[in-house]
């Protein structure tokens, strides 16, 4: 196969590939955030917790869904499954962190890439108070 041909179709060949892997992972990224939700949250008040758990678990399944779904449409696949086996948040894992986001938001996908996540982060926390 010519090198051209090649350099195009290995990265939607790697893509189709890892995508049953990111799906198989899918389940333990949905418990991920659940847990962080309701930690987050509840700020260890158990009984707030308890109330936590069925909304937190109602936002983990689409947020999961979506960051497997923008991990396998953004090239960076490879990448990212790197960063959960380090427990790392990258640049790659970044991007699709921030295109969830918006996505969830009803904003444009890429409209919150030029604002870094730790800002996006407290932008948020601010709101909760």
């Amino acid at each position: 196969m010519p090198q051209p041909i090649r350099a195009l179709v290995a990265p939607v060949l790697l893509t189709s590939l890892l995508l049953p892997v990111l799906q198989l992972m899918r389940p333990q990224l949905e418990q991920r955030l659940k847990t962080v939700c309701v930690e987050t949250g509840s700020s260890g008040n158990a009984a707030l917790a308890a109330k936590l758990e069925s909304p937190c678990a109602q936002l983990a399944r689409p947020t999961s869904q979506c960051l497997v779904q923008e991990t396998a449409d953004s090239g960076r696949s490879l990448a990212i499954l790197g960063d959960m086996i380090r427990g790392d948040l990258g640049t790659d894992s970044e991007v699709v962190v921030k295109r969830c986001l918006a996505k969830m938001l009803g904003l444009p996908a890429d409209s919150l890439q030029a604002i870094p996540l730790k800002e996006l982060a407290q932008g948020f926390a601010k709101t909760r108070r």
